[in-house]
């Protein structure tokens, strides 16, 4: 697939431009009642340190919903939101471009480029997609309507009216979305199949939870909670281009069966083995492309049918 390059990758500190927020729980076994805001947050994010939540409060950059500050005698108000700016020492830019490929008033349709986070996590607080849809487009109220993960390319709903925002969802909870990937794997040494034997086919049921360490997912004995339906295109030497098709819509659901079939996917550094953790080799994305988004708009009811380019070998 084509990569499309806007700058070369730089390092600065960030701070969000956007507040992330955590609703205050309710008291019980696993949560203890805390005396004030700032108590609950040391605790809640024990990798920020202490220091670092009293400097944000100094700074203005914790508040209520309705955008009053908490200080640091602020007490604890189960249920409420609490908003705040996360930080990052070194923020990496991620030399890639996302592209719309459709708006209107209630959606944008956008491809979405390997690396990019589609909101803050982990060392990206600017450099997500959500961030960079709001700047190019001048639209405060973008949101995606699913998941996609940073790894991972492809094609997007993001919604823009909050007043029509659960008709998109909805799409997704009631499966009335058809998502379609793309996805490249070494073969198997002893594979038996050749080109003249393709397309082949697979479907793969089984349980998926989560795994050690938290952010994996593991395959266990128990009722199917995940379906995919893998099917092999075309064999160049010893990799495999594939179509795979998410029934269900687990966390690295089509990651987890590739690597089932003997085959996991190209460049993935979760599976079959964890990587140490590391800065992203640019020059190698996960070969894994949401190529193709299929649903009927719950607004106008037309059809849609977007893709983007596909996986090449």
């Amino acid at each position: 697939m084509s990569i499309f390059t806007h700058e070369l990758p730089s390092a600065t500190g960030a701070i969000a431009a956007q507040p992330s927020y955590v609703v205050l729980p309710r008291p019980s076994a696993s949560s203890p009642v805390y005396p004030t805001v700032l108590a609950f947050l040391i605790d809640k994010f024990p990798q920020i340190s202490p220091s670092a939540w009293d400097q944000r409060i100094k700074e203005g950059k914790v508040h209520w919903q309705d955008g009053q500050l908490i200080d640091h005698q602020s007490e604890f108000v189960a249920t409420k939101r609490v908003y705040y700016y996360r930080e990052v020492a070194v923020e990496k830019k991620v030399p890639f471009t996302e592209h719309i490929l459709y708006q209107d008033a209630h959606k944008i349709i956008v491809y979405k480029p390997h690396f990019l986070p589609v909101t803050p996590g982990g060392n990206y607080v600017n450099e997500c997609l959500v961030h960079r849809l709001r700047i190019r487009t001048g639209i405060e109220t973008i949101a995606p309507a699913h998941r996609l993960d940073k790894d991972t390319a492809g094609v997007m709903l993001m919604t823009v009216n909050p007043e029509t925002r659960h008709a998109y969802h909805q799409l997704f909870l009631d499966g009335k979305i058809k998502k379609t990937y793309q996805a490249v794997a070494e073969l198997p040494q002893d594979f038996a199949l050749n080109q003249a034997m393709l397309p082949h086919h697979w479907t793969i049921n089984n349980r998926l939870e989560r795994g050690t360490p938290s952010f994996t997912m593991q395959i266990v004995d128990g009722a199917s909670n995940s379906h995919s339906e893998i099917k092999l295109l075309k064999i160049n030497n010893n990799l495999g281009l594939f179509e795979l098709e998410p029934v269900t819509g687990k966390t690295h659901q089509l990651r987890v069966h590739m690597q089932s079939l003997g085959m996991p996917l190209l460049h993935d550094r979760f599976y079959p083995t964890l990587q140490a953790k590391g800065e992203d080799d640019f020059d190698k994305p996960l070969q894994l492309l949401a190529q193709r988004l299929q649903f009927v708009d719950p607004i106008t009811n037309e059809v849609n049918d977007w893709c983007c380019e596909g996986l090449t070998m």
